[in-house]
């Protein structure tokens, strides 16, 4: 039981970092320039309503 536990919270804690590095990355893609941009095959249209989605969402 205590190992179920143990995987449930571990599953938990990865589930998070996920999320917590979904933000992040959305949050950089706004700050990059029309350049960076462009080398990454997105506009500045698509970055802004990637960075807008609510972080649970994919």
């Amino acid at each position: 039981m205590t190992m179920i536990i143990i995987e449930m919270f571990r599953r938990i804690l990865q589930r998070l970092r996920e999320l917590q590095q979904r933000q992040r990355s959305r949050r950089e893609l706004v700050t990059l320039d029309r350049y960076a941009l462009k080398d990454i095959g997105i506009s500045r249209a698509d970055a802004l309503l990637e960075a807008n989605k609510p972080f649970w969402r994919s």
